[in-house]
């Protein structure tokens, strides 16, 4: 009992000066790695790249279509019409004394084609063609031959265009030459078969409806 007195303190002298151990290297790699991580339902899971809105809102806008290449050909036929109206308008009666006759025949053939669109009298506008008359409308150049053709086709053939045309001319503006007279840009045309050698009277009627 004694010698258990005498020991016990020395041995626990001893193992108090026992050095310590290094602490802990902090640059070592962890023995394990650690455990992977994952996300919960409520997580957002970021994908690579960009979101599509935020693709849309860096990107430049569209070029606008090229306009469509012009058509190869010539020029606006209306353009020559344009010019020959402009040398050949003025004093209708005139001209058309000098040059086709009967001036008071083409102004009554004039005022009555006029006056009978505008009613959207067909009987009477039927009654003012030369058959066979020839009629370019539509892309279709084709002759109607007798006015019940023409007042069974007249929404084909007087077409809005063409009665818009008709209404606007004024007869002393009329294009006048040899072969007639035209009303608009070439949409009408008048002409007269002459009853005498002199041509003092002539059989007046519209020769050619057009668009």
């Amino acid at each position: 009992m004694r010698l258990t007195r005498i020991l016990l303190p020395t041995l626990m002298l001893a193992a108090c000066s026992q050095p310590a151990p290094p602490p802990a290297d902090s640059n070592a790699a962890p023995a394990t790695a650690p455990p992977a991580t994952t996300a919960t339902p409520g997580d957002a899971v970021p994908t690579a790249g960009l979101s599509p809105d935020a693709v849309n809102a860096g990107a430049e806008p569209a070029p606008d279509a090229a306009p469509p290449a012009p058509v190869n050909g010539s020029p606006d036929a209306s353009d020559a019409i344009d010019t020959q109206a402009e040398e050949g308008q003025g004093d209708a009666r005139q001209r058309i004394e000098s040059l086709l006759g009967d001036a008071d025949a083409y102004q009554a053939v004039f005022n009555d084609l006029q006056r009978s669109v505008a009613a959207k009298d067909v009987d009477a506008v039927a009654a003012l063609m030369r058959y066979p008359l020839l009629v370019h409308v539509g892309g279709k150049k084709r002759q109607v031959t007798d006015a019940a053709t023409f007042k069974r086709e007249y929404q084909q053939i007087i077409t809005p265009d063409i009665a818009k045309a008709i209404a606007a001319q004024t007869f002393d503006g009329l294009f006048v030459n040899w072969e007639g007279a035209m009303i608009g840009k070439g949409q009408v045309w008048i002409g007269g078969k002459c009853l005498d050698k002199a041509c003092t009277r002539s059989d007046v009627k519209v020769i050619t409806v057009q668009d």
